[in-house]
C-alpha cells in the first residue's frame, strides 16, 4: 500500500516524537545481503521513510539493522549519517568486536546491539542455552558503555530467556511485545512473566509496541489490544513505539498510517502517548 493511498493519521506524534524501530534498504548492487534471508529484501531508501515520518509527525528516529544484511551495518550507517543528530541506531555485530569498533559506532549514534532470532523459529530444546555466551558478553560490554540489548525472539524463546534477562546489567528492549501470540491472551504464562519483569526488573526492561502483525492475524489486530494495554498500564514509563517500516513480508497486508492509528486506540490519553513517543525514547536513547 503506497503512503499516498493511506489517508491522514488520526493524530500526529507530539514535537520530538520518536519512531523507535524501522529499517532502511539500499540498492541490491551496492549493499550485499547476508546468508540469513528471511524475506525478499525491498528497496526502502531513507527518503521514502522520511516521507512517512513527516506524515506521522516524527522528528527523531531509531534505525534497526535488518536481518537481511547480517552483520554488515553499512547501509544503515550511511542512512544514519544522512539523517544526522536526530537519530540513533541498533546494530548487529559480533560480541567480540574490538572496543575501537564500538567507539566508532557510538560516535555515529549507535546505542545498542540486536539479539535477533527469526520470529517464526519453532521451539528447539537447548537453543536458549546456546545463546547465553553471546548475551552474557554483550551484556557486560553494553552495560559498560551505556548501550542496550535489543531482543527479537519468538514468544517461546522470550519466555525461556526471561531468567537470563532478569540478571542483565544493561538496559534491554523486547521488540514486537516479546512476540507472545495475541490469540493466547493476556493470561498466557509467558506474557504474565513479562508483566512481572516490568514490575520488578529494576527498570532495565523496555518493551516496543512494534510488529503487531507478527503476533496477531485477527481483523484489525483486535486481539493484540488487551496485550498492548496491559503493557502500557504496567509500565507506562518503559514502553516505546516503532513503525517497523517497511513491514517486509507484510507490506502488502498493512499500512503504516493504520498501524500508527492503533496506538491511539491502545493509548487514547494524550499524556500517555507523549510518554511513549517522546519522554521514554529520550531517556532510553539519550537524545
Amino acid at each position: 500500500m503506497s503512503l499516498h493511498d493511506e489517508g491522514e493519521p488520526d493524530f500526529k506524534a507530539p514535537p520530538l516524537g520518536c519512531d523507535c524501530h524501522f529499517h532502511v534498504f539500499g540498492p541490491a548492487g551496492r549493499y550485499a545481503y547476508g546468508t540469513d534471508l528471511r524475506y525478499a529484501p525491498p528497496l526502502a531508501p531513507l527518503e521514502d521513510y522520511l516521507a512517512l515520518a513527516r506524515k506521522l509527525g516524527f522528528e527523531r528516529f531509531v534505525f534497526v539493522q535488518p536481518s537481511a544484511y547480517g552483520r554488515d551495518n553499512a547501509c544503515m550507517l550511511a542512512a544514519m549519517r544522512e539523517a544526522g543528530a536526530q537519530c540513533r541506531g541498533i546494530v548487529d555485530i559480533d560480541e567480540n568486536a574490538p572496543d575501537s569498533e564500538l567507539g566508532r559506532l557510538h560516535a555515529l549514534g549507535v546505542r545498542g546491539v540486536r539479539v535477533n532470532v527469526s520470529p517464526v523459529k519453532a521451539p528447539e530444546a537447548g537453543f536458549a542455552a546456546k545463546m547465553l555466551p553471546r548475551i552474557e558478553r554483550l551484556n557486560a560490554r553494553c552495560a559498560e558503555i551505556g548501550w542496550q540489548l535489543d531482543f527479537l525472539t519468538p514468544g517461546w524463546l522470550t519466555r525461556e530467556l526471561m531468567s537470563t534477562m532478569k540478571k542483565l546489567k544493561a538496559q534491554f528492549t523486547l521488540a514486537h511485545m516479546g512476540m507472545f501470540l495475541a490469540r493466547d491472551g493476556v493470561n498466557q504464562p509467558g506474557f504474565q512473566e513479562l508483566l512481572e519483569l516490568l514490575r520488578h526488573g529494576e527498570g532495565r526492561c523496555w518493551v516496543k509496541l512494534t510488529g503487531v502483525y507478527r503476533m496477531s492475524t485477527a481483523p484489525g489486530f483486535a486481539d493484540a489490544a488487551p496485550l498492548a494495554r496491559a503493557l502500557i498500564e504496567t509500565a507506562p514509563d518503559r514502553i516505546i513505539w516503532g513503525s517497523d517500516y517497511p513491514h517486509l513480508s507484510f507490506a502488502d497486508k498493512v499500512g503504516s498510517v493504520g498501524l500508527f492509528n492503533l496506538l491511539g486506540k491502545w493509548a487514547p490519553d494524550e499524556a500517555t502517548r507523549r510518554r511513549i513517543l517522546v519522554t521514554n525514547p529520550q531517556r532510553l536513547f539519550g537524545f
